[in-house]
């Protein structure tokens, strides 16, 4: 049972987070999905976007997240 209330702890923990982050998103310093490193390519008929920067920076912090959730759960 106690697994389960360290769960939705951090569940609750996490969604809180995300909640506060996409309510104050529009004050952020950057705007997510167009940082530096993040190609655009436009051609007539064709539009080439790899956000390869961002794509980085949500792997770092999903594998903290994970890091973090092993070290909780075990």
């Amino acid at each position: 049972m106690t697994d389960i209330g360290k769960f939705l702890l951090f569940a609750g923990v996490f969604l809180s987070l995300t909640g506060v982050l996409l309510i104050f998103s529009d004050k952020l310093p950057f705007d997510f999905g167009k940082l530096p490193g993040d190609f655009l390519y436009k051609k007539e008929n064709f539009t080439f976007y790899f956000p390869l920067t961002s794509s980085i920076l949500i792997s770092i912090v999903l594998s903290l997240l994970f890091y973090l959730f092993g070290k909780f759960f075990r």
